[in-house]
């Protein structure tokens, strides 16, 4: 029981405030000094030197330099222009160009804070403007955001594809139509409300800022087709072979530093911001990795490993009993803690029982994708919640984003319950 006292420990630290990577260290080095004595820690440096020198994590500094370059050149703001311009005429047209931008956002940075505070700093103020429902356009806001969890090239995708020891490449193919589908629910979903409630979101009337409205159009497609081509540009060789995504990351994050050359925003000091902020962001998840590695040694060592595995084992209904109940173990978390302790802690416990039921490890790899995409939502300690109500104006209350957020959480919900009886429906197989 030494692993179950582990981990309450720990989720307590987290709840009252403490930093993750120290907590999740913190408590494996207090239970296995007095567990099994400073011999448990032997093979801790091995440990340590197999993740800095993991390929396939070099991946995650580069994706994460790449987004962090294509905000800083504005290319959000360029896009929601373009959109807004295209769709903003229709009822929920702002709502629904937010969503697309959310997505090309996902699949040209995959920076989930940089895409929510972009979208809540440009968007919000203009939905704002025109009488969108506070609601919708919060809840829209977070949950396009958020999609650069499940749309490649996705950082938790990376992630799984070391705990579950499959080539990303193989999963960012597999997650392309899950993300694509959930992309297509929300515009139906803003469609239909706006049709319905005809308040929610007026349509709006543009001005002509840039002449007429073939000229429009230009301006709008010049604004889109250069991260159009940049996402075909790492996407393409990663789904077609021809590069490995670290390879692929090395091109993305190239093609930034092109794409904001041609916005002429390159510069040395962006160029050095930039570089700092990579440095940092990557600085925490790899506190973090090594942190919750510490944590899964010490639980593995203690027997933690073993009961949970008896547990799920016995479970009635065998794979499907455990298919539940592990999605929604890891749903119900997400509401307290961070994607990456849950990839780093719970999966790499739950991976093994699943390779043992016969379940195919890319169909689950996708649905813990998916399900810790929700996380990103959920009340009360969801990112992008915070995100947006950083820069929100003062009219928008906490409760409104809370609100806005439920119809998007039960839309993934949806998506994820589709992924999980209808596999064959995306190209899974989903039992071996």
């Amino acid at each position: 029981m030494i692993g179950v006292f582990m981990f309450i420990t720990a989720l307590a630290l987290l709840l009252v405030g403490f930093p993750v990577a120290f907590t999740f260290g913190g408590v494996a080095v207090i239970f296995g000094l007095l567990s099994e004595g400073p011999n448990i820690f032997a093979m801790m440096p091995h440990r340590i030197w197999s993740i800095m020198t993991n390929t396939i994590l070099m991946a995650i500094p580069l994706f994460i330099f790449m987004g962090i370059m294509l905000q800083k050149s504005k290319l959000a703001e360029r896009l929601l222009e373009s959109m807004g311009f295209l769709f903003g005429e229709m009822r929920g047209g702002i709502a629904i160009s937010t969503v697309l931008v959310g997505a090309l956002l996902a699949a040209s940075t995959g920076v989930v804070g940089a895409s929510v505070v972009a979208m809540g700093v440009i968007s919000l103020p203009v939905m704002l403007k025109y009488n969108y429902d506070k609601r919708l356009a919060t809840g829209v806001i977070c949950a396009a955001g958020t999609l650069g969890q499940i749309i490649p090239p996705s950082i938790i995708l990376i992630i799984l594809g070391d705990v579950f020891q499959q080539p990303v490449g193989d999963l960012f193919r597999a997650a392309f139509w899950p993300g694509l589908s959930l992309v297509l629910l929300y515009v139906i979903y803003i469609a239909i409300i706006t049709f319905i409630n005809k308040d929610l979101a007026p349509p709006i009337r543009l001005e002509e800022a840039h002449g007429t409205k073939r000229q429009q159009v230009f301006h709008a497609l010049k604004a889109i087709i250069p991260p159009l081509v940049l996402i075909i540009l790492v996407l393409g060789s990663i789904l077609t072979g021809v590069a490995t995504p670290t390879e692929s990351s090395a091109v993305g994050g190239i093609g930034a530093i092109v794409l904001a050359a041609m916005y002429r925003q390159l510069n040395l000091k962006m160029l050095w911001e930039s570089s700092l902020e990579t440095v940092k962001i990557t600085s925490m998840v790899f506190a973090i990795l090594v942190g919750a590695t510490a944590f899964s040694m010490v639980f593995t060592y203690t027997g933690g490993d073993y009961l949970v595995e008896d547990l799920m084992m016995s479970l009635p209904g065998e794979k499907w009993g455990f298919l539940i109940l592990s999605m929604l173990a890891i749903m119900i978390l997400g509401f307290f803690i961070d994607f990456i302790e849950i990839s780093y802690i719970i999966v790499p416990i739950l991976a093994p029982i699943a390779d043992n039921l016969g379940i195919n490890p890319i169909w689950y790899a996708i649905l813990v994708a998916m399900n810790l995409q929700t996380s990103f939502l959920t009340p009360p300690f969801g990112f992008s919640l915070f995100y947006l109500k950083g820069v929100a104006p003062p009219e928008i209350k906490t409760t409104d984003i809370y609100y806005g957020v439920i119809p998007f959480i039960i839309l993934q919900v949806i998506v994820l319950g589709i992924l999980v009886v209808f596999p064959e429906f995306f190209g899974f197989e989903a039992f071996r």
